[in-house]
């Protein structure tokens, strides 16, 4: 494992629902030791934090032992598994699910977290019609989950072997629309999310970040 790993821990700014629990989940199962720093960028107070280290004042948002600071989980999750990948997360440079995985990954981010970007804070976007937009973004979504749930191979996302794609299911899934509807509308995705949540190893991770977070 890199030395920037081995150094001292990795501090995590991270916020209560968020995705910040995908890179946390990572770095648990990757063995690597981290500091989480509790920072609600919704806040005055959080987002000057954030700001100090991450321009966008986001989570998650990530410095490293030597002072680096990482931010964007999917850089993150590539990163960690660079440095452990006898874990799998990623599948290998020689394995042709790799090509799949990359491509899900950069959907996810690129494609359904935006729909949260403007979703969420719709006022911040446009005074006027700012329940038309969260609606907008609400229904888009459901349609692009629809997408991702027509290319899950079962039992894990990506067949056989459990990757980091599981981990977004397993937060994402608990996002707006929530459980109740992927329990309905993409079974897969909600077979999946559920046996993540079975992974002890995880468990102080949702605890955390989940058991007094509301559904964003």
């Amino acid at each position: 494992m890199s030395s920037t790993a081995t150094s001292g821990p990795w501090k995590v700014l991270g916020c209560k629902g968020c995705g910040s629990a995908i890179v946390e989940a990572a770095l648990v199962l990757a063995g690597i030791s981290y500091e989480r720093e509790e920072v609600d960028y919704s806040s005055k107070e959080g987002h000057a934090k954030l700001s100090q280290v991450n321009p966008l004042a986001q989570v998650p948002t990530v410095v490293l032992p030597d002072g680096t600071v990482m931010t964007e989980s999917a850089a993150l999750v590539l990163y960690i598994d660079g440095l452990v990948p006898e874990l799998g997360l990623v599948p290998s440079l020689r394995d042709p699910l790799r090509r799949e995985f990359l491509r899900w990954l950069m959907f996810l981010v690129a494609a359904v977290y935006p729909t949260f970007t403007y979703g969420d804070e719709p006022t911040k976007w446009t005074p006027d019609g700012a329940e038309e937009l969260r609606q907008s973004t609400d229904d888009h979504r459901k349609g692009l989950w629809r997408l991702v749930e027509g290319a899950v191979r079962g039992p894990w996302f990506l067949g056989d072997r459990p990757s980091a794609l599981d981990l977004y299911v397993s937060v994402m899934t608990r996002w707006r629309p929530g459980r109740e509807w992927f329990a309905e509308n993409c079974p897969r995705l909600h077979t999946i999310a559920a046996a993540v949540d079975e992974d002890a190893r995880l468990t102080q991770v949702w605890a955390t970040n989940f058991s007094d977070a509301s559904a964003a």
